[in-house]
């Protein structure tokens, strides 16, 4: 549509001034060392000479180039030249310094649209007509997260494409989102909204937007543009791509084709994988990490997935898709092999074209430019300070200032973009998503969904058939293995997940300003970043982060904390708030609980199945993850065809469909797997031993093991999340039971319910041994990698019993804090030392004996006598000090029966003695120690440590069964507005995402310590279903959407917590007296 205008304006007889077309396209100053062409005064200083090639002979080629500004530009190169030649000289035109996130596009003449081969000359393009070619420069890598752009210019062009993108109906969403991302542009271009200026919508009646555009879409978009008062062109040009990027179709470019059926589908490729839709509504996405190669082979396009693990003959390895021809399939594949390239490598091979030969055997094409990683470390090695470039005048000039205000590389704006509000009696609490009250399966995903424009708030059953590693076997059918006679084209795909290259140093005593945004606090040392790698400042464990929703505190990338603009994005005022559901029915929302938890389980898999996965494949060995592998790929494949399932019948819950308001009959079905598990519970342990092996034993993989867990989608230890299938058995367990006691005795979910929980209970209870077998060793394993000074921790027979802080007396400095560990040989004490805890004393328990007198120096205090050495130790309360003498008289007591059958292995200490003064000395880091997580910094060591608690292997036990996912909302600090956040609870700390389908949390809290109650008259929380946490000075409100999930968060939350505000839930004299009795 664009060439056509332009070519009617030519016989329209308006001539088309290319170098002054050019000219209104803005300029970035900021030239690469060693650029030559750097143009003095600012753009819109008059006409330039279009740069040209040398001519040494040849056809001359005059190639026009529309700019994303929809200007023209012409450009001089020879026929014969290269790609990479043009392309070079209109980055040269606009000193582009990132400029590998762009490309230029043309059209052949059946519209398929193809990117400019750089190593190819032009007259070889596939394509690309030399009669008056015309080229489109566009945004080609579409980044998932918009901060990663360092300079302003390039945001600004990605802007103009998002731009472009909306009003070409590239971009499907909903209305509200539309409105909200064009009230972003306005805001960039014309400035602030006053009144007398723009007394109504008309404004914006001269440009379009998007394709449906009419006066109740610029309504909204007018009172949207009204809430930016004061937001600069740069900081709406940030908040329009956080909100595009949250689009489900944002960067999708359709591809027609067909499945093995015939039905008619459209392909897509992104950062993450490639992408299936049928029409606009996604089906199926294809991870990186789960691909082997892709291949076509003539106008069959062939992705070719691990074999691993999978059962045999249960799902297939390569799925196919046919196109309309060769060049369109060869066109796809392409783009595959250079987004791989982009985004999941660190660096690519210069590979040179092979010379055409006789008997070719395929393309030779590989991605040839920079990685986003390499653009990243080239654009802070390169860049200048930016002078000042003029933004195109899409709209009426008003008082704002039109040109943007120089800042460096890696400057300090933030992403604050509002929510996609419709009207006030319609609110969605994410982008596309219902609000809380609407229950049902339709949660709002990274992503903004595609909603029915007549009614936002109704939740289609299409809009739950997602999941980003669906089973394929359905759909798609066995493609044997194609010879090389085939000539079939390959591409592997070497699995290199970008890494950050950021730096953590450890400072754990600055606190980050407050705002009004996510409250949340962090238990780690790990400081939040710039992108440059300037940290911004570090916290305590008891400090308050308080961070933009849309800027993750457990992100490296990159702003300072946003100083807001209007409203906040989640933020939901009171009165907003519309339920659309009422329901009352116990059984709905235990069935929720288990669509929310599943969800939870799948993503944990994930974590090994995908991504520790594809870690490890970047090795020739494979170590013990083969093992691993087989066991947890066939559950994930499972659970996800039970999730969809579950989901599915959510959806038809929600309906009122009277015959589809049950479970049962899913649960029952997925007890089909049972044998999976039975194989699984069999196998873990032996490869939870044989991962321990490989971690002591191979200092490589210990490395890309730490590695791993450095990364935010393990936000779990690992051995945790090899955990979780046995986990998973109970959870089911008990959701069942609570669905029996709910049913009557003629409900028709009933003998299900009954059948399914039976099966599971043989299970669980065959495996409840090797569940605290297996608990054991993975907590003697993990506190083996947080300990120095102490080598032989895990031993067949040793125990672990309670972990937690006690006050060391010493003569000379006082009580001094140090941690304990209780074994059942043996008692540790330690004192931490940058990441890691160094063993200061090792006391064997058949020579101990404990006393408490009443003289000692403070409250809470017990003294421990064992050979020559007395300490005198005080807990911080006197539940604490009851928990301790119960656990140690009791393990002194089995010790002393059990005589010295099994030896201590002795820790020599030398010349040290149990004084303090001189234990400091011993065991001191020696530098060599590596970097903390996040994730590690998490873990009941260290949050007993901060917290002066303790905690038990009775009190892990419990918390496995204590597990729960959902929706939340969560009050602001300084406001009446809530926040909607999806939680995860487990390990005794909630975990924060903005939706289900993020991959790693935006914060955490761990709660051992605090207080969980209801709120008090004085907090003035005039809502339901409302609970606190509080924490001396810390205080949060959520709210839940039920009675129902109300009281399981309390409960589930009241595990975990040190107290209650009702019971102490705790106490060990009881928790003792309960578990016998249930014995």
């Amino acid at each position: 549509m664009q060439v056509a205008t332009m070519a009617m304006a030519d016989r329209n007889g308006e001539p088309l001034s290319l170098a002054s077309s050019c000219s209104k396209l803005p300029h970035s100053h900021s030239t690469p060392i060693g650029v030559d062409g750097g143009v003095g005064g600012g753009a819109g200083t008059g006409s330039r000479t279009p740069p040209t090639t040398p001519k040494k002979g040849g056809k001359m080629l005059a190639i026009r180039v529309q700019m994303l500004d929809d200007s023209v530009t012409m450009f001089q190169v020879q026929a014969k030249a290269l790609g990479r030649v043009l392309f070079d000289q209109v980055c040269k035109q606009l000193h582009l310094l990132e400029a590998d996130y762009f490309g230029l596009e043309y059209q052949d003449t059946a519209g398929t649209r193809y990117w400019l081969d750089l190593e190819k000359p032009l007259h070889r393009q596939v394509g690309l007509s030399l009669v008056d070619p015309l080229l489109r420069f566009c945004v080609k890598f579409y980044t998932p997260d918009p901060s990663q752009l360092e300079e302003e210019f390039t945001r600004y062009l990605f802007c103009l494409q998002i731009k472009r993108d909306l009003a070409q109906g590239h971009t499907q969403c909903n209305d509200n989102t539309a409105a909200l991302m064009a009230s972003y542009i306005v805001q960039a271009e014309c400035g602030d909204y006053v009144a007398e200026d723009y007394p109504d919508a008309t404004y914006l009646s001269t440009y379009k937007f998007v394709p449906h555009q009419d006066r109740e879409l610029e309504r909204r978009i007018m009172e949207n543009h009204k809430k930016h008062s004061g937001q600069s062109p740069a900081e709406a040009d940030l908040n329009l791509l956080e909100t595009a990027r949250r689009c489900e179709l944002y960067g999708m470019k359709m591809h027609p084709a067909k499945d093995h059926e015939g039905v008619p589908l459209n392909l897509s490729v992104a950062h993450m994988g490639i992408v299936v839709f049928q029409n606009f509504t996604k089906i199926n996405t294809f991870s990186w990490a789960k691909i082997r190669k892709i291949s076509f082979k003539r106008k069959r396009f062939l992705i070719k997935l691990h074999p691993e693990g999978y059962a045999e003959g249960f799902y297939k390895d390569t799925v196919e898709f046919f196109f309309e021809g060769r060049n369109e399939c060869k066109n796809f594949w392409k783009k595959c092999v250079e987004n791989h390239g982009f985004f999941r490598c660190s660096t690519v091979k210069r590979v040179p074209r092979q010379r055409t030969r006789v008997l070719s055997r395929g393309s030779s094409f590989r991605y040839s430019g920079k990685t986003q990683k390499q653009i990243v470390e080239f654009v802070r090695e390169n860049y200048v300070k930016r002078t000042t470039f003029q933004r195109s005048q899409s709209f009426r000039h008003s008082s704002s200032v039109h040109s943007s205000v120089a800042t460096n590389v890696g400057g300090s704006i933030s992403a604050h973009p509002l929510l996609p509000l419709g009207d006030s009696s319609i609110v969605s609490l994410s982008c596309g998503s219902m609000s809380l009250a609407g229950v049902g399966a339709g949660s709002p995903s990274p992503t903004v969904r595609r909603l029915a424009q007549t009614n936002p708030a109704k939740t289609t059953v299409t809009s739950l058939i997602h999941s980003d590693t669906p089973s394929i076997h359905a759909s798609y059918t066995q493609v044997d293995g194609v010879g090389v006679e085939d000539k079939e084209v390959e591409h592997e795909i070497t699995p290199q997940p970008l890494k950050s290259n950021i730096s953590v140093e450890a400072d754990e005593n600055k606190l980050i300003k407050e705002n009004n945004n996510v409250v949340v606090e962090i238990v780690s040392s790990t400081p939040i970043h710039k992108a440059n790698g300037t940290a911004l400042s570090n916290h305590s464990m008891n400090s308050e982060v308080f961070a933009s929703p849309d800027l993750s505190p457990l992100k490296t990338n990159n702003h300072d904390i946003p100083k807001g603009n209007g409203k906040i994005l989640g933020e939901i005022t009171e009165g907003e708030v519309k339920k659309k559901r009422n329901t009352t029915d116990r059984a709905y929302f235990i069935a929720k609980e288990i669509l929310m938890t599943e969800r939870t389980y799948r993503k944990d898999l994930e974590v090994i199945n995908l991504w520790f996965r594809d870690e490890v494949y970047k090795e020739d060995s494979h170590y013990s993850l083969d093992a691993l592998l087989n066991l947890v790929d066939p559950l994930h494949d499972a659970h996800c065809t039970i999730l969809r399932d579950v989901e599915l019948r959510l959806a038809a819950w929600e309906n009122k469909s009277g015959h589809q308001q049950r479970i049962g009959d899913i649960l029952l079905k997925a007890m089909d797997f049972l044998p999976l598990y039975e194989k699984y519970i069999d196998q873990h342990l032996d490869v939870l031993e044989q991962l321990d092996i490989d971690f002591r034993t191979n200092s490589k993989f210990e490395q890309l093991y730490r590695d791993f867990e450095t990364q935010k989608i393990c936000y779990l230890p690992l051995t945790v999340f090899v955990l979780k299938p046995l986990h998973r058995l109970l959870h089911y367990k008990n959701l069942l039971n609570r669905l029996i006691q709910h049913y009557s005795n003629d409900h028709i979910d009933l003998e299900d319910c009954v059948q399914a929980r039976d099966k599971v209970s043989d299970l669980t209870l065959q495996m409840s041994d090797s569940l605290r077998q297996s608990e054991n060793f993975v907590q003697l394993c993990e506190l083996q990698r947080d300990m120095i000074g102490f080598d032989s921790l895990v031993l067949p027979n040793r125990l672990f019993l309670r972990q937690g802080c006690l006050n060391k007396f010493s003569t000379r400095k006082g009580y001094l804090q140090r941690m304990f560990f209780l074994f059942s040989d043996m008692l540790l004490y330690t004192n931490r030392v940058g990441h890691v805890f160094s063993v200061h004393g090792q006391l064997p328990l058949h020579t101990l004996t404990i006393e408490e007198r009443v003289d000692t120096p403070t409250a809470n205090a017990f003294i421990i006598y064992g050979g020559n050495r007395v300490l005198t130790l005080a807990a911080s309360s006197q539940e604490e000090k009851d928990k301790w003498l119960e656990d140690l008289t009791l393990a002194i007591d089995h010790s002393k029966t059990r005589g010295r059958e099994e030896r201590v292995n002795y820790l020599s200490l030398k010349s040290c003695s149990s004084s303090d003064e001189v234990m400091d000395k011993c065991g001191q880091d020696d530098g060599t120690n590596n970097k903390v997580s996040p994730q590690r910094s998490n873990t009941t060591v260290h949050v007993c440590w901060h917290r002066n608690t303790s905690i038990s292997i009775e009190d892990q036990l419990l918390a496995v069964e204590n597990q729960l996912s959902g929706y939340l909302l969560r009050k602001f600090k300084n406001s009446n507005g809530w926040q909607k956040l999806w939680v995860v609870f487990t390990n005794f700390c909630l975990f924060f995402y903005k939706t289900f389908q993020d991959d790693s949390p935006l914060a955490s809290l761990p709660l051992l310590g605090y207080l969980v109650s209801t709120p008090s008259e004085k907090d003035a929380i005039h809502k339901d279903f409302v609970f606190k946490l509080q924490f001396k000075n810390h205080v949060y409100f959520f709210r839940a959407e039920s009675e129902y999930t109300f009281s399981r968060w309390m409960e589930v939350i009241g595990s975990a917590t040190q107290h209650s505000g009702r019971c102490r839930l705790f106490s060990r004299k009881d928790s003792t007296l309960e578990n016998n009795s249930n014995h």
